[in-house]
């Protein structure tokens, strides 16, 4: 119960970084906090890997508290962008070449989808 507890808080912190970011930096005529949270994210994404997976400087336990709650919460990007270099790393480039276009394309379209469904039913 208190790891999920953890789990929780770690989420709602990233969650109020993420809000405060987007407040603080805006989105006037382009989503500058959305891309400013998605590139700061994926950077942290990018330490903490090499901290817990290659040199043991933290914890294994800590990575779903930072990794997945924290930092999924702040952006879900910077976990895209760490799945992309793990297949690129072990050599699976068409894969990775797949999964981003899958991950970009087939989002915005299924979002599209999403939005005029809704929009035609509601």
């Amino acid at each position: 119960m208190t790891h999920l507890l953890i789990i929780a808080l770690s989420g709602g912190l990233g969650t109020l970084l993420r809000y405060g970011a987007l407040t603080w930096v805006g989105t006037k005529n382009f989503p500058w906090g959305t891309l400013t949270v998605n590139v700061v994210g994926s950077f942290i994404m990018g330490v903490v890997f090499v901290l817990i997976a290659e040199k043991g400087l933290i914890n294994p336990a800590f990575k779903p508290y930072v990794m997945t709650a924290f930092l999924g919460a702040f952006t879900t990007f910077s976990t895209f962008s760490l799945d992309t270099f793990q297949l690129i790393e072990s050599g699976q480039i068409l894969s990775a070449l797949l999964y981003i276009l899958g991950s970009v394309v087939l989002c915005v379209l299924v979002l599209v989808v999403g939005i005029a469904g809704a929009r035609s039913i509601f």
